[in-house]
């Protein structure tokens, strides 16, 4: 089944999607970026999206959200983040699959624009062998590395697993006195757009736009998906994270800190102290969402990775993005565009 997301959905349309939501928040192998309410959140970034939805006997049994956007007159290309969402048994999971394809091949036979190629970024740490036709793309959109703490323990454990220097600074921080505060409110907002940029200018990395942030963080905020916290000293916010909840998972979205009484390492308790909130609400893992590749310390992740890398947890080296070429003359002029 077929589903547009759209700004009015039908009263069955939001059945469907809120069926859709249900299921994911169930599999671990996928994540929030497939959620309608993603999807809604992308509609205000120039994206668009419509659903494949596979059922057996009434019960989902997976699908995906399929992103499109358009980045000429003439083309636009789709894309799957954190999916598509496939049964655990391989047999099953190849029908479903390629049903999938078949499902959005159809709807690329009615596109009006040219569409010059499907882009997938499933949670996989492996290619599958019924996943034929795809190539490595040049670049990702979403990282393909990232390390998971497990939640499931006893604070005593979280922090046993961690290396011997995040320890140290999270008890450092305790010893300071820093805080640990939740604020998405206005004034949260302003103060996280603060250090978030502040740290996207030191790191020389490309950041996301303020309105990104402005439209984000309240929709997170409304429907309790999300929130902002902040780490305090003397009165000042040093630190901060946004943090998505989603299924059984919390992930660390954005963040950064401030240069300023880098002495009393803010940062360190401020994560502790988010993992151990999420862990009071229910949650068993916390995914600290992209570092650099061991072994590449020019990345330009790689001082921030170093810092991700003392909080411990079980690294994920997830596949890389993958590309099906539908029209290769379009795909060409979408490299361009990207480059």
């Amino acid at each position: 089944m077929q589903t547009n997301h759209g700004s009015s959905p039908t009263s069955g349309e939001t059945s469907r999607w809120k069926a859709w939501d249900g299921f994911l928040e169930s599999n671990a192998a996928t994540g929030f970026m497939q959620s309608s309410w993603w999807s809604d959140f992308r509609s205000t970034t120039g994206w668009q999206s419509f659903g494949v939805i596979l059922k057996h006997e009434g019960t989902i049994v997976g699908g995906a959200t399929v992103m499109k956007f358009d980045y000429t007159t003439d083309s636009c290309f789709y894309y799957i983040p954190e999916g598509p969402a496939l049964p655990e048994t391989e047999s099953s999971a190849e029908q479903v699959f390629q049903k999938i394809v078949d499902a959005i091949e159809k709807r690329r036979a009615n596109e009006a624009l040219a569409v010059s190629h499907l882009r997938i970024e499933p949670r996989w740490q492996h290619v599958p062998p019924f996943v034929r036709g795809f190539h490595r793309a040049k670049a990702f959109m979403e990282p393909r590395n990232t390390i998971c703490i497990d939640l499931r323990p006893s604070e005593e454990a979280i922090l046993a697993q961690m290396k011997p220097k995040g320890r140290y600074n999270i008890h450092v921080a305790q010893r300071h006195g820093v805080s640990v505060v939740e604020d998405a409110s206005s004034r949260g907002l302003e103060d996280f757009l603060t250090i978030y940029e502040d740290t996207i200018r030191r790191h020389g990395l490309r950041g996301k736009p303020q309105r990104y942030f402005r439209t984000l963080i309240p929709l997170l905020s409304a429907t309790r998906r999300g929130s902002v916290f902040f780490a305090e000293y003397g009165g000042l916010r040093l630190a901060t994270a946004l943090v998505v909840y989603f299924g059984r998972r919390a992930t660390y979205f954005f963040g950064g800190s401030l240069v300023v009484h880098r002495n009393v390492m803010a940062p360190y308790l401020l994560h502790f102290d988010i993992m151990r909130r999420a862990q009071a609400r229910g949650y068993e893992s916390y995914d600290l969402w992209g570092v650099a590749p061991e072994g590449e310390p020019d990345h330009s992740w790689s001082d921030i990775s170093v810092f991700k890398r003392k909080f411990g947890g079980q690294e994920l080296a997830l596949v890389p993005t993958l590309d099906y070429v539908y029209d290769p003359a379009a795909y060409e002029r979408y490299t361009a565009w990207h480059s």
